[in-house]
C-alpha cells in the first residue's frame, strides 16, 4: 500500500500507522489542552510558582493520593497547614497569598516538601516533581527542595545561534571538567573550558549530566529531579550563564536528555511520589529495567506527556538549550528493550509487535513540538537498532529526530584494535561500516565517547599506547614504536571517522589529544576517589608532551571540515578500499581523501582515481611534524591529473604515500 502525506512522500503502510497514531494523539492535545502550545507550557504552572502580585500557586498530579500538603521553613514544617484543593483527574492546587507586606510567603532559598497521604495513611514527604533547584547539603544523604526564586535571575544577552549544516560536537561533562580531583562547576567550564571547545574548532557542546542526579557515578543517567539543574555544579543562573556565553562564542549546546527512565529514588525522585508503584510509570515488571534497575515511563499516560514535553520545552526556553541528545532510545522503542537483542535489519524487528507505539508516538510527538515552536533546534537520537525512518519527519510518518549517532563504527574500532593484526584489518570491513547508513538520513560519527572512556573499558589512544602512557610521552624521550604507532593510528581513525562516517561528528571531551586513564567517578569501590573523575588538560598545555600533537591535529581536522563542509556535504564516492596495499580512497566535498593504513609499506607513484581533472596539493598530512609524524611529504609538491580512467574515475593522479599516514587533497584548479 502507498500513499501519498504531508510534503509528497510516498509512504509505506507502516509508516502511515504511525503518522495516524501521532495525528489521533495531537488532535486529542488540541481538543482537550488547547493545543499542544498550551500543553507543554505546564512547567510554568506546575510545581511551586510565584506570581507576580507576591502569590504562590502551587500545583501537582498524585493520583493515588489521599490528600496533598505543602510544608517547609515557610511554615515551621506545620505538615497539615497548607493543605491542596483536589481537583479533576488527579490533580492538586494549592494558592498561598502573599503576606501583610506583599512579598511572597515562601521566600527565596527556603526548603520545602509535599506531604502526600498515601491510600493506606502513611504521611509521605516527597520533592515536586517539577522543583527547580534541589541540594543535597554534606550532612544529608539525600536531597532537599529548594524554592529557588531569586530578586534577580541572570539575563540572557547573546541570541542562539541558526541551526547548523556541519555539527562538530564537543560531548562535556561540567563535573570532571577540571585537572583538580574534584567536582568542577559551571563557572568553570565557562571560561576555563569554553574557550578551549573554540580553539579545536567544535561548533556545538553536548552537555551530560546536568538533569539532577542523586549518584554522582551514574554518569546523570539516574535522573532524580527532571526539572532541576544540577547544584553540584552551581546555581541554576550559573548555567544560564554558561550557556549564553557558549552563544557569544557561536557554540551551540545541547542537552543529553534523559526520557528513557528514572531512578528509583523515591524521597528525592520520582518513584512512589503519590505512594503507588505507578503514577508516573508503568505498574509491575513493565515499569521496571532489568538491567538499568529504574523506573519506565507510562508514555500513554496523558500527564506523562504533559510531565515530558514540558521537561524539555522549559530546557530550551528557561535556560537557552539549543537542542537534545535524547539518550537510550532504543530501550524506548521496543517492550524488550533490545536487551540482549542483535539487530540485523529485517524489517520484522521494526514493525512487529514488539515495538512500543506509545513510546514511539512520543518521541514524535516531542520532535514534532520542538521543530513547531523552535525550528532551529537540533534533536539526536541514540539507538542502536537501527529503527528505519527514525530521522525522517514526522509528516512522513517518521520519528522527527534531526540525526541519530553512528554506534556500531567505536564497536568496530575497538573489535580491529583487539582482534587483529594491524597486518589484518580489512579495508572494505571498515568501509563498509562506516557508510552503512539508511538513505537520507543523517549520522554522527564518532570514533569513540563517553562510553570508552568508562572505567572496564578503554579509550582507543589507551588501547594503543597503554602503559606506554605513563613513560614514553615526553618528547625527550625516544618515540617508541608502540606510541609512535599509537600517535599515528590515532589520527588516521579520527580523520577517516569524520570525513567517511557520517553527517556530523562527536568527540567525548579529552579524547582529542589521547587522554590516558579511564573514567572512574567517586564511590565506595574506588574510596570515593577523584583520580580518574577528571579531564587532565594540563597535559596538552605542556609543549614537552606528546599530547599536543594529538590536539593540534584534532583542532586543523575540524578547521578544515569548517573551511570545506564535507559533513553537510552528500556522502564519499570510494574509489579504493585495495585489501593487500591497505589502501583506502575516496572523493568528498571537492576533497581528495587517501589513507594507507599498511605498518611498513609506502608507496611511490600510486595512482588513485579522481572525478575532476586538475592540479592537486596537499592541504592536509597526518604526517606533518606538528603532529607528531615523520615529515615525509612535501606540501610543496603538485600533483597533476593525467586523463587515465582508474577504478571507475575518468581521472587519476599519482602521489607518494608513506606508511601509516592519512592525505588531504585539494583540486587547486576549482574554485571553492
Amino acid at each position: 500500500m502507498r500513499t501519498v502525506l504531508g510534503n509528497d512522500k510516498l509512504l509505506s503502510k507502516q509508516e502511515i500507522e504511525r503518522y495516524a497514531l501521532f495525528y489521533k494523539r495531537l488532535k486529542s492535545i488540541d481538543d482537550n489542552e488547547g493545543g499542544l502550545n498550551k500543553f507543554s507550557k505546564s512547567y510554568k504552572s506546575f510545581g511551586v510558582n510565584q506570581f507576580v502580585d507576591g502569590g504562590v500557586y502551587c500545583k501537582e498530579w498524585a493520583p493515588g493520593a489521599e490528600a496533598v500538603f505543602l510544608t517547609g521553613d515557610f511554615n515551621g514544617w506545620n505538615p497539615f497547614s497548607h493543605p491542596y484543593k483536589k481537583m479533576d483527574y488527579g490533580k492538586w492546587e494549592l494558592f498561598i497569598p502573599p503576606g501583610q507586606d506583599g512579598f511572597s510567603p515562601v521566600p527565596h532559598g527556603s526548603k520545602l516538601k509535599v506531604v502526600i497521604r498515601a491510600q493506606n495513611g502513611e504521611l509521605l514527604y516527597r520533592i515536586s516533581p517539577w522543583a527547580r533547584y534541589v541540594v543535597r547539603y554534606e550532612d544529608k544523604v539525600n536531597y532537599d527542595w529548594v524554592h529557588w526564586n531569586p530578586p534577580q535571575t541572570y539575563i540572557r544577552r547573546h541570541h542562539s545561534p541558526k541551526k547548523l549544516k556541519s555539527l562538530r560536537i564537543y560531548e562535556s561533562h561540567v563535573g570532571i571538567a577540571s585537572p583538580e580531583g574534584k567536582i568542577a562547576s559551571y563557572k568553570n567550564f565557562t571560561y576555563n573550558v569554553l574557550p578551549r571547545i573554540r580553539d579545536l574548532g567544535y561548533n556545538c557542546i553536548q552537555l551530560m549530566a546536568v538533569m539532577e542526579h542523586a549518584y554522582y557515578a551514574s554518569f546523570g543517567y539516574q535522573v532524580t529531579s527532571f526539572f532541576a539543574a544540577s547544584s553540584r555544579y552551581g546555581t541554576p543562573d550559573d548555567l544560564k550563564e554558561l550557556i549564553d556565553v557558549a552563544h557569544s562564542m557561536g557554540l551551540t549546546v545541547l542537552l543529553d536528555v534523559v526520557h528513557s527512565h528514572a531512578s528509583k529514588n523515591s524521597e528525592d525522585g520520582l518513584n512512589k511520589f503519590d505512594g503507588t508503584d505507578s503514577c508516573f510509570f508503568h505498574s509491575g515488571p513493565r515499569g521496571t529495567h532489568q538491567v538499568w534497575d529504574s523506573r519506565l515511563f507510562d508514555y500513554a499516560n496523558w500527564e506523562v506527556l504533559r510531565f515530558l514535553l514540558s521537561n524539555l520545552r522549559m530546557w530550551i526556553e528557561d535556560y537557552g538549550f539549543d537542542g537534545f541528545r535524547f539518550d537510550g532510545v532504543t530501550s524506548m522503542l521496543y517492550h524488550d528493550h533490545g536487551i540482549g537483542k542483535e539487530f540485523s535489519g529485517d524489517y520484522n524487528e521494526y514493525f512487529g509487535l514488539d515495538v512500543d507505539e506509545d513510546a514511539l508516538c512520543y518521541l514524535m510527538l516531542a520532535n514534532h513540538m520542538i521543530n513547531f515552536l523552535h525550528p532551529d533546534c537540533i534533536t539526536i537520537a541514540e539507538d542502536v537498532s537501527g529503527m528505519p525512518a527514525l530521522c525522517r519527519p514526522v509528516a512522513e510518518g517518521g520519528g522527527g529526530f534531526d540525526y541519530r549517532l553512528a554506534m556500531a563504527i567505536p564497536d568496530k574500532w575497538i573489535k580491529i584494535i583487539k582482534e587483529l593484526k594491524d597486518e589484518d584489518w580489512n579495508m572494505g570491513n571498515i568501509v563498509y561500516t562506516l557508510t552503512n547508513r539508511r538513505y537520507d538520513e543523517k549520522y554522527i560519527a564518532y570514533a569513540e565517547s563517553h562510553d570508552q572512556a568508562l572505567v572496564g573499558d578503554k579509550t582507543l589512544a589507551f588501547r594503543l599506547m597503554d602503559a606506554e602512557m605513563y613513560t614514553n610521552m615526553s618528547v625527550f624521550t625516544p618515540l617508541t614504536p608502540v606510541i609512535d604507532r599509537g600517535i599515528q593510528l590515532h589520527k588516521m581513525i579520527r580523520l577517516i571517522t569524520h570525513t567517511l562516517g557520517g553527517d556530523g561528528y562527536l568527540n567525548f571531551m579529552g579524547n582529542e589529544f589521547g587522554h590516558p586513564e579511564w573514567l572512574d567517578f567517586p564511590r565506595k569501590g574506588n574510596n570515593e576517589s577523584f583520580h580518574y573523575a577528571r579531564r587532565q588538560f594540563n597535559l596538552t598545555d605542556d609543549h614537552l608532551l606528546r599530547y599536543k600533537f594529538l590536539n593540534e591535529f584534532d583542532r586543523d581536522m575540524n578547521k578544515l571540515e569548517e573551511k570545506f563542509g564535507w559533513l553537510a556535504s552528500p556522502p564519499a564516492f570510494v574509489s579504493e578500499k585495495h585489501e593487500s596495499n591497505k589502501v583506502i580512497a575516496y572523493e568528498r566535498a571537492g576533497l581528495l581523501f587517501i589513507f594507507n593504513f599498511h605498518p611498513y609499506e609506502s608507496y611511490v607513484d600510486y595512482r588513485v582515481g579522481v572525478e575532476v581533472p586538475g592540479k592537486y596539493k596537499i592541504l592536509m598530512d597526518s604526517d606533518a611534524s606538528e603532529y607528531g609524524g615523520h615529515q615525509r611529504l612535501d606540501h610543496n609538491t603538485e600533483y597533476f591529473s593525467e586523463e587515465y580512467p582508474h577504478n571507475c574515475r575518468p581521472n587519476s593522479v599519482m602521489v607518494y604515500i608513506p606508511s601509516r599516514v592519512a592525505i588531504v587533497l585539494q583540486n587547486m584548479d576549482v574554485p571553492q
